[in-house]
């Protein structure tokens, strides 16, 4: 298994242009599989700048509906003509605000006519072998304090606080991608019944919202639950953040930004 980040709001090469989005390419023995498609088309100019060729992506998996992680799909449908794309059918029609720097829209513009390639999913399923979608995951333990600035816009026109029905996760061969992890990383892994051995994507803990105690304690939480995992973030993963539960995780936490490739040659 081999993954490469495409899209990030971090870089650790010059080469490659950074956004506030997140993409990354999953490579398996069955599959290539893109994982969520940043906000732009910038994903597909760095893809090309490291000599990946998405055309032979046979999944797109869209974690939710915000435009950082959505915007790209339809650049990538523009150069890719067979990937289906697994997307919760409340992701297509939300409609999504933040209120962070005032009031404004983060819903993306889906592709059109492309309903035939769409696999919606509302409960969790196996997709294929070995790759299967965890959807509306219980939120038993606590939310990220991030999204009490998100809203979703209701039938009347009034902004309700987004309780992400629309968010999902994807498991495939040991690894869980948690797109932002919005619905709390502790239960996107309590509503996962298999054994979870890596988890790569953001936790949306942002500095300046959960404080350092409430860190420590997660950090502790997840070092005494999931001893055998390895945990991999960046793009809603604050810096501050990052360090605090490192210095109680250590080398199970790992930083990723834009480029990095990793190789699992693990067999679990």
């Amino acid at each position: 298994m081999k993954w490469t980040v495409l899209s990030d709001n971090r870089s650790n090469d010059s080469r490659l242009a950074t956004e506030h989005g997140l993409s990354i390419f999953l490579e398996t023995d069955r599959h290539k599989i893109l994982l969520d498609t940043g906000a732009s088309a910038l994903f597909v100019r760095n893809a090309e700048i490291l000599g990946i060729d998405l055309s032979h992506v046979d999944y797109v998996f869209i974690s939710h509906g915000h435009s950082d992680h959505a915007g790209g799909l339809r650049h990538f449908m523009e150069t890719n003509q067979q990937a289906q794309v697994i997307v919760s059918p409340n992701a297509l029609t939300g409609k999504f605000y933040s209120d962070r720097g005032g009031l404004h829209s983060i819903s993306t513009a889906w592709p059109k006519n492309s309903g035939d390639r769409f696999i919606t999913v509302d409960n969790t399923c196996q997709i294929d072998e070995g790759l299967s979608i965890i959807a509306h995951i219980p939120q038993i333990h606590p939310m990220p304090k991030g999204n009490r600035h998100l809203y979703v816009q209701d039938s009347d026109g009034n902004y309700v606080q987004d309780t992400f029905r629309h968010e999902l996760a994807l498991y495939i061969e040991g690894l869980l991608f948690t797109g932002c992890a919005h619905s709390g990383l502790e239960n996107i892994l309590a509503a996962c019944p298999w054994p979870v051995h890596i988890v790569v994507g953001g936790f949306h803990l942002l500095d300046g919202l959960e404080n350092s105690d409430e860190m420590i304690s997660l950090a502790r939480r997840l070092k005494d639950n999931y001893p055998a995992t390895e945990f991999y973030t960046s793009h809603c993963t604050s810096n501050g953040v990052f360090e605090v539960m490192h210095d109680v995780m250590g080398n199970q936490l790992h930083a990723f930004s834009l480029g990095t490739k990793c190789i699992i040659d693990k067999d679990f």
